[in-house]
Parts: structure tokens; sequence; C-alpha cells
């Protein structure tokens, strides 16, 4: 009875230190967002000119646009192909369905650096401006392959008894699509697609290889404004993103009940 109760303990006590491990340098973060202070130094009295300046900066503010604009478009693409290969690669009679499901996987496993200097020389070779397209173009190059995996393991778990069901009732193949295997796609579609969305917001290095001078994401902006020593703005715009994330896991947690009701 006393080992048990030692070994909840000892459990409690892990997992606690690793909470603190996780979540104490984004609270200094925050709480160093409203610090009065140009440097990370000390307490110096609270403030929020630094919110203020970060609403009235300009270069974020066209990041932020870049990285919207860039999320949003990469999430729409790779997730539609990502259906489509899921779709595609369920079919067991297809011969090439090792192969691809072995291609699908190299994205997930190659570093990113590796990555994005593989497509900056391909973007060279092509004679191919670096800008917005090409940092699309990446971005939906890694982003398809995780919205690919999720849609499959979804579909791995589908029920066919209910397409053959809706197939013994006469129902047609375009129509048993839409009406019984798409719905319950869904949830998994949705969670491919916010996969997609924040790796496509979070990515740096695959980015700073592809964009060029003159477009920069929230990631680039933010390197180079740490490199300037502007760290105190840096600080209130990782809040308003912790912020902004928080927000969008309690829309996504909200839609995915309602779904599943």
């Amino acid at each position: 009875m006393k080992s048990g109760k030692l070994y909840k303990r000892m459990n409690l006590t892990i997992f606690t230190l690793v909470m603190v491990f996780l979540y104490i340098p984004i609270i200094i973060l925050i709480i160093f967002s409203f610090n009065d202070s140009k440097i990370v130094a000390g307490w110096q009295g609270f403030t929020v000119k630094y919110y203020l300046q970060l609403f009235e900066n300009q270069q974020i503010k066209q990041a932020f646009q870049n990285t919207m604009l860039i999320a949003i478009l990469s999430t729409l693409f790779s997730t539609i192909l990502g259906v489509l290969a899921a779709l595609g690669l369920e079919n067991k009679r297809f011969t090439g369905r090792k192969v691809m499901n072995a291609l699908i996987y190299v994205p997930l496993i190659m570093p990113d650096i590796l990555m994005g200097v593989s497509l900056a020389l391909m973007f060279n070779f092509l004679r191919v401006g670096t800008g917005m397209a090409t940092v699309l173009i990446a971005h939906i190059t890694f982003c398809v392959s995780y919205t690919t995996i999720v849609v499959q393991s979804r579909l791995q778990g589908f029920d066919y008894s209910l397409v053959e069901a809706a197939m013994d009732l006469g129902a047609k193949p375009w129509l048993i699509f839409w009406k019984v295997k798409f719905p319950l796609m869904i949830p998994g579609i949705i969670a491919g697609a916010l996969l997609a969305f924040t790796l496509s917001i979070d990515d740096f290095i695959i980015t700073f290889f592809t964009s060029g001078r003159g477009f920069d994401t929230l990631p680039i902006y933010v390197e180079g404004a740490i490199r300037r020593g502007t760290i105190t703005t840096i600080n209130a715009l990782s809040t308003l993103m912790i912020g902004f994330t928080l927000f969008l896991v309690a829309i996504t947690k909200r839609v995915r009940n309602l779904l599943l009701r």
C-alpha cells in the first residue's frame, strides 16, 4: 500500500517537474512582455507600450500578413492534395502504393535544413526568383505529407459496412462518397489542416532558404529582430501569438465536439 502511494507521488513529482520545465520559459516571456525595459536584465516596471509599438510597426504587420497568407494557401492546397493522396493510396490494387507511401514519409524524416537547401538549389537550377511563390511551394511540399498521413489514419478506422449498405440501397458511388464517406472523414481532414496551418506558421529554416530578400514571414522577422536586439517587441509579439494559438485550440475543440455529436 505504501509502495503504491510512493509510486503515485513520484509520478506526480516527475509530471510537475516536466510541466515546470516546459512552461516556465513561456510564463517568463509573457511576464517580461510587460517589462518597462529595453533589455531583459531585470524588472523595471509595468508597461504596455511595447504592445502599442507592435501595432504601429509596419514591418511586423507586413510579416504577419505574409505569414497568414502563406499558411492559409499552403493549408488549403496541402489538405486537398493530402485527401486525394490518401484516397488514392487506399486502393490496395494500386501497384505503386508501397513506393508512394514511403515517399510520403520522406519529408517527415528529412532534416529541415536539408530540405530547405535542396529546394533552394532546385529553384536556382530552374532560375525561379525566390519570393512568395517559392515559399508557398516549399510549405505545400512538407505540409502535404502530414495531411496525407492524418487522413490515412482516419480512413484506416473507416467502417466500410456503411458503404456496402449504401450500395445495397442503390446509391451511386459519388453519392456514397459525399453522403457517407466524406462526412466521416471530416474530423481527420480538419486535424490535418490544423496541423499543416501550425507547421506553416512556425516554419523558419525552410522559409529562410526559399524566401529570398524582400519577403519576410514572422519567424524570419523575429530572427532578424533578435539579432538587432529588439527583443522587447518580440516578447509582446510572442505573447499575442501564444494567445492566438490557444484561441485556435479552443475553436478546434469546439468544432470537433460539434462534428462528433
